[in-house]
């Protein structure tokens, strides 16, 4: 009982921070120290890295998404890159417990529109093989 009460203030304080987030300016640094700190996501690692590349194709403008679903993965990534968070990074395993929990919530919110980005990718991965004649 205590430890579910804990869960849902930090996912709270978590949610909140989501929303300051999200109006933040991501940069291409950013993207690359998301990059970086991926593999403390454990499980959510490859799908985190797909929110990463689904960032770097709408800047590039090689794939469209609707504004809300970005602004659901900058917030995302800038919650997971940002010192300021629910439960310090620097706390040993708790501290990127609300991370993956944003992640989390972030990847099942956007499920449809990653059914759609893996499709696009795998279309672009096999016109870009160059078939012998």
């Amino acid at each position: 009982m205590y430890m579910n009460r804990m869960k849902m203030r930090y996912l709270k304080r978590a949610l909140l921070l989501f929303e300051i987030f999200k109006s933040h300016k991501l940069t291409t640094n950013d993207l690359d120290k998301a990059e970086n700190k991926a593999f403390h996501l454990n499980d959510r690692m490859s799908d985190f890295k797909v929110l990463i590349a689904m960032v770097r194709d709408v800047w590039g403008g090689r794939y469209k998404m609707n504004k809300w679903n970005m602004s659901i993965i900058i917030g995302t990534i800038v919650y997971v890159v940002s010192p300021v968070d629910a439960i310090p990074d620097f706390i040993p395993m708790a501290g990127w417990l609300d991370d993956v929990t944003i992640v989390g919530y972030a990847l099942s919110k956007l499920s449809e529109e990653i059914r759609k980005y893996k499709e696009f990718s795998q279309k672009n991965v096999e016109t870009a093989v160059v078939k012998p004649s």
